[in-house]
Formats: structure tokens, C-alpha cells, sequence
């Protein structure tokens, strides 16, 4: 379920704005919309955000995007279009209705804190409750748990203008999360930070999010922020959205070249993961199966390693080919590398985390939560990544539908 939808948002500084949007559905450009005098900020958005979801606007300055939030929250009455929360059209609201959404139902998190220098913390992080009229015990409980929330127990008595801008902006998402609103609006919430802070907000977001499962527009103008928080990411120019998508998607299809140009500079060990580069395993060998039936696997697909798999389709080992060479050799036993010296990675592991793992380990195993083998990375296919985009049947950019569990199965006879 979507709990923000923009259906065909438009925008229009100016005199006649809704001249304005006739002439831009006609095929005029914000160029001969300024020739009239008017200023076109916002052009034809249309998005939803679902339930628990990070979704991030970005933009750079002047794209449109700090209007954009601007609409949805409704501090600006779109031109043309609509703006739902929860089901309730904001663009239709006014007085005490919306007033009500905004209360109970979003709360903002700014760029400048926005925090109050003569009260404590404490009142900061307490103050939209004060507004929505919550009883003085109650509100001081709630904001005393938003501050250990993000690591500011204790400080709850002190004045804002003793801690450092890092410090403060954690007072202002404290004071988001007291309000005990399902959703937040985050407008360049941490662009006035030193890089070091701001990464550090960064991590205090995603985890906070992974405990309570707030929906989340954020808005950035920095790409690698956003590609870091967002689940998915709305990438804005001249008031148009031009692709919505993971970051994925967007670094690996970019649906045009402004889209290409812009993020072919991001560092893409820091977005792709394991289960976006991994490969199904060429074959694999149950846990029972003997020297015989791998030196067959072997020999069929052209490989030197094999994973070994439980029933469980957990993993026993690897074998290699020297080993299996052997024991067929000497009809002796086959050894098998134990699974605590194989290269093993999860599937949310960014690449930036596998290369230690990869100069010790040829191939790398991926497994899912439950300690299931889903895929395997070569040393080769790593390397790869870093510089080219998804392949077809497998490879780079491989994602977890290619190679599920289910087709892990050992082959030739006994998982």
C-alpha cells in the first residue's frame, strides 16, 4: 500500500501558472514557459512510496525537488495534479483537516535543525507533542526514548547551543520520532553535516529504520547519499523525474544518457552487492555423492571446484580437482575443503567487503539468512563488476531470481 502518492504534480511560479502547465502538456519547454514570465519548478511528477519505505528524491539544485516535498506535505498548493497521504488528498484539504495530517500523520526533519535556542533538548525533541496537546509526563517519556533512539541519552537537560551540528541534527530526527508519525519528510536533513558526520547519520538512519519501519521521503543532492539510503530513488532535472528505480537499476540501466553521466562516477562497490553479481554454480555435489560422480561434473562442465550442499542446501565444503583426481586414482577416499575455510559471503554484502576475502579465496560461496547456498562469485566476475553493468544469464549484475535455492540441487543422484 502506498502511503504517499503524486499523481501528475505540476508546479508554476507566476502569473496564469495554470497557463503554464496547459502549455508544458503541449510540449513547451521551462525555456519558453521563462519567456512568459513564468517559472515551471515542478513538471508532470507522478510517484508512490509504500509502507516502511526509504524513497529518495534527488536532485541537483534547481531540479525541483525542495518543491516537490514542499507539495506533499502541504506548505504549497500544487498547480495541477494530486498529493495523497494515506489515502487522504492533501491538495483537497485546508484548515483544521490538514493542519491534522501534518500532525499526526508526517513529521519534517530539516536541513538547519530547526531547533529551538532557548529550550532544553529535551523540550526540542518534545515539541510537536506539546502541539498536539500530550500530557507534560508523557511527552517527556517519549522524547527521553526518541533521544536514546539516537544516541543522545543523558543530554536531554542540556541547551542546544552546547552541542556540535551533528548532535543537534540528531535532536531534530529525535524530535520526528517522538511525534510517534508513521511518516517522515527529510528535506537535505543532513547536507549541512561534515562528510564524517553526515555518514555517521547515515548509519544511524538505516538502523533506526531497520527497528521501526518508517516511511521516508528523503530528499539530497548528493547521489552517493542516496544511493546508500534509498530503496528506491527518484532522480529529478529541471522539475521532471527521469528514472525511478533501486540503485541498482539506476547504476546498472540508466534510462538516459543525463541519467549514465551522472552516475558513472559512483563508487560501485558501495552499491552492488553479492546477490547482484553472483552466478548459479555450474554444478554441484551432494554431501553423500563419492569421487566418482564429481570427477563426471567435472569433466561435464569444465569446472576445477565444486561446492558440496547438505540436504539442506547448506554448505558441506568444496572439492577440488587435484582431490578428486586422487581419489579416483587410488579409489581411496575424497577429500573435501570444510566449509569454515571456504570463502563464504551473505547476499546483502557490499562488494567493498569481499575483496579481502577474495585475494585468499578463488571463488567466493554466497549464502542467504538461513545459511543457504544461492550462488557462487569468482575471483574473475568480481573484478568484472567493478567496470561493466549486468550480463544476461548470469554474471555481473546476476541477481538472486537467477539463481534461487531451488536450483541448487546437487546433481547425479542423493542431494
Amino acid at each position: 500500500m502506498a502511503s504517499i502518492s503524486a499523481e501528475k504534480l505540476y508546479k508554476v511560479f507566476g502569473r496564469r501558472p495554470q497557463r503554464g502547465v496547459d502549455a508544458l502538456e503541449n510540449g513547451a519547454t521551462r525555456a519558453d514557459l521563462r519567456k512568459q514570465g513564468l517559472t515551471p519548478a515542478v513538471i508532470d511528477a507522478s510517484f508512490d512510496v509504500t509502507d516502511g519505505e526509504i524513497f529518495v528524491v534527488m536532485g541537483l539544485s534547481g531540479s525541483g525537488k525542495s518543491t516537490l516535498i514542499r507539495m506533499v506535505n502541504g506548505l504549497l498548493e500544487p498547480t495541477s495534479g494530486s498529493v495523497s497521504i494515506d489515502g487522504d488528498d492533501v491538495t483537497r484539504l485546508g484548515g483544521e483537516k490538514l493542519r491534522a495530517v501534518r500532525r499526526d500523520k508526517v513529521s519534517m526533519v530539516f536541513q538547519h535543525f530547526a531547533l529551538l535556542p532557548h529550550r532544553t533538548v529535551g523540550e526540542n525533541a518534545a515539541y510537536a507533542l506539546v502541539i498536539s496537546g500530550v500530557n507534560r509526563s508523557e511527552r517527556e517519556q517519549r522524547a527521553s526514548r526518541a533521544l536514546e533512539m539516537v544516541g543522545l541519552g543523558g543530554w536531554g537537560g542540556s541547551m542546544p547551543g552546547e552541542l556540535s551540528g551533528g548532535m543537534r541534527q540528531r535532536v531534530g530526527l529525535a524530535r520526528a520520532l517522538a511525534s510517534g508519525t508513521d511518516i517522515m519528510l527529510m528535506d537535505e536533513a543532513f547536507s549541512a553535516l561534515d562528510p564524517l558526520i553526515r555518514r555517521d547519520m547515515q548509519d544511524q538512519l538505516i538502523e533506526l529504520q531497520q527497528e521501526l519501519g518508517k516511511t521516508i521521503l528523503f530528499i539530497t543532492h548528493d547521489l552517493n547519499e542516496a544511493m546508500r539510503l534509498g530503496d528506491r530513488i527518484a532522480m529529478m532535472r529541471d522539475g521532471r523525474i527521469e528514472q525511478i528505480g533501486t540503485a541498482e537499476e539506476i547504476l546498472n540501466d540508466p534510462v538516459n544518457n543525463y541519467v549514465a553521466e551522472f552516475v558513472q562516477d559512483v563508487d560501485r562497490t558501495r552499491v552492488l552487492t553479492a546477490a547482484n553479481i553472483m552466478e548459479p554454480p555450474v554444478a554441484v555435489l551432494g554431501a553423500e555423492q563419492g569421487p566418482q560422480t564429481a570427477h563426471k561434473l567435472m569433466r561435464e562442465h569444465q569446472t576445477s571446484v565444486l561446492p558440496v550442499l547438505r540436504r539442506d542446501r547448506t554448505l558441506a565444503g568444496l572439492v577440488h580437482e587435484h582431490d578428486v583426481a586422487g581419489a579416483v586414482r587410488d579409489s581411496s577416499e575424497m577429500r573435501v575443503q570444510p566449509a569454515d575455510q571456504v570463502g563464504t559471503v551473505p547476499q546483502d554484502a557490499h562488494l567493498v567487503d569481499l575483496f579481502a576475502s577474495a585475494t585468499e579465496h578463488p571463488l567466493l560461496v554466497v549464502l542467504d539468512e538461513r545459511d543457504r547456498v544461492v550462488g557462487v562469485i569468482p575471483r574473475v566476475t568480481l573484478l568484472a563488476a567493478l567496470h561493466t553493468g549486468p550480463s544476461e544469464g548470469g554474471g555481473p549484475g546476476a541477481t538472486s531470481e537467477t539463481t534461487t535455492t531451488g536450483d541448487l540441487q546437487p546433481t547425479g543422484g542423493a542431494a
